[in-house]
């Protein structure tokens, strides 16, 4: 019997293009990245209604388009924040198994994804509950109205976008790795955890040029013991931090793994 691969075909990632500001702003879909700004907002506009009235019913999902852009918009406001779907059934006025339906669909059709907690060999308290993330980070901007750069860098979101853009890229990058988020009831916190076999790489995702550590990032690697540590933020250059904690840009850390 002769074996299929199964190959995801993804948007455009960094390693594939020159522009890291244009990528981030506009997303990886190469109709909208290759485009001036204002083509490429018209393009994911006319992009998610046809993916919400023409694609998803194809799928044989009868949801309707306006309840699901509906969704899809609050899952943009709340980019890279833990799921909560108590709260999104109460916003939508619909059940909490409703929600999780909701997210399967957009989960099984590639414009969201659920990072796992990372649970370590520990006695400590950890939250449960997955992270949501956008995929694109065209996609996320565009729902928000975000329409240019400096619309972005004024923009509430510009933290989590930032955040979402970088673990979307890194996965890509190193699909192999099990990828995942630690927190613990009592706030230590690591922004992605990446895990193969034994081996153990902690980021944290800082969207300052002069990114500092908190607290909480310290004790969450007291339990986690990676075997590297890096944070990646838009740096000039990769510098040391402290406790051979690694500074780097997005683009450099991808040519360093």
């Amino acid at each position: 019997m002769i074996e299929v691969p199964y190959i995801e075909i993804a948007p455009f990632v960094v390693p594939e293009v020159n522009d890291l500001r244009r990528l981030w702003l506009q997303g990886g879909y190469p109709a909208s990245y290759q485009q001036d700004e204002e083509i490429s907002y018209d393009w994911r506009i006319n992009y998610i209604q046809t993916f919400l009235e023409r694609d998803i019913p194809q799928l044989g999902i009868n949801i309707p388009a306006i309840t699901l852009r509906r969704f899809w918009v609050m899952l943009a406001h709340l980019n890279g924040t833990l799921l909560n779907a108590s709260k999104l059934a109460s916003s939508m006025g619909v059940s909490i198994p409703t929600i999780k339906n909701y997210i399967d669909i957009l989960e099984g059709t590639l414009v969201i994804r659920q990072l796992r907690p990372f649970h370590s060999n520990t006695k400590k308290r950890l939250i449960k509950s997955p992270k949501i993330y956008i995929r694109d980070s065209g996609l996320t901007h565009c729902l928000l109205g975000i329409e240019s750069y400096n619309d972005l860098l004024g923009h509430p979101v510009l933290g989590s976008s930032y955040e979402a853009f970088v673990i979307a890229s890194v996965i890509e990058k190193l699909q192999r790795f099990e990828p995942g988020f630690y927190r613990s009831a009592g706030g230590a916190e690591v922004d992605l955890v990446l895990q193969k076999g034994s081996k153990t790489i902690a980021i944290e995702i800082k969207s300052s040029q002069a990114p500092s550590l908190n607290k909480g990032f310290i004790e969450a690697l007291k339990v986690i013991k990676p075997d590297k540590t890096f944070v990646i933020a838009p740096v000039d250059k990769p510098y040391t931090l402290k406790n051979d904690i690694w500074v780097y840009d997005l683009q450099s850390f991808l040519r360093l793994v």
